[in-house]
């Protein structure tokens, strides 16, 4: 009697085996990760290919401020130099704005390596540019403000950051000539693409001035 107990103890296994399947007793591992596969600065994020922005490079967004002044600043600095104060490029413009000697003389400013080091004097300097520039430019800002040229919209904020670019004259020229006239920095960066990309920012804060210094 008791083998066939046994016997049927032992079926009755099987079956319950079979129905379930077999069971696997799984260990806990730990995965050391290889330091070449660690990331241990930023990194760029290519837009989708169906995005409007993907343009084949690697798209960097800035912080979005809004459409105030400090946005406006913050937009053209971080398209300038990413927003670091101590760059110089290639073509020796310097800082945060990417600002020529012969524009830092104008507003005063003669010594390069005291303008590298000092944030506050390189804010000061691009204020001061924009006054100077609103000034140059007040006649073509009441004129053209509101008008499309080559589907744009011009704005004040758009006319200030391309005088930033190019320089008050090259902007009167190109909306005096409805768009004919654009010209573009050595990095490719042109008039018509500053009027498009910093358009719509509040700039009223800062008032035009003749000649200002910092």
């Amino acid at each position: 009697m008791k083998r066939w107990i046994g016997f049927i103890l032992h079926l009755a296994m099987i079956v319950v085996l079979t129905s379930f399947g077999t069971y696997t007793v799984m260990k806990k591992v730990n995965v050391e990760i290889p330091d070449s596969l660690k990331v241990t600065t930023d990194f760029e994020t290519p837009a989708p290919k169906d995005s409007p922005a993907f343009s084949g490079e690697a798209q960097i967004t800035p912080p979005f401020l809004g459409k105030a002044y400090n946005g406006f600043k913050d937009a053209l600095a971080f398209k300038e130099s990413q927003g670091k104060y101590h760059v110089v490029n290639t073509l020796g413009y310097l800082g945060k704005y990417q600002f020529g000697g012969n524009t830092l003389n104008l507003m005063g400013v003669y010594d390069v390596d005291t303008f590298l080091n000092d944030p506050i004097l390189q804010e000061k300097a691009f204020d001061v540019n924009v006054a100077r520039n609103k000034w140059i430019l007040r006649r073509d800002i009441k004129r053209f403000t509101g008008k499309r040229i080559g589907g744009v919209e011009i704005t004040e904020s758009g006319i200030l950051a391309a005088a930033h670019l190019a320089g008050a004259g090259n902007v009167k020229k190109y909306l005096r000539s409805y768009g004919q006239e654009d010209v573009a920095d050595a990095y490719g960066s042109s008039i018509s693409y500053y009027m498009k990309k910093f358009a719509g920012y509040d700039t009223s804060k800062i008032q035009q001035r003749k000649n200002p210094k910092i």
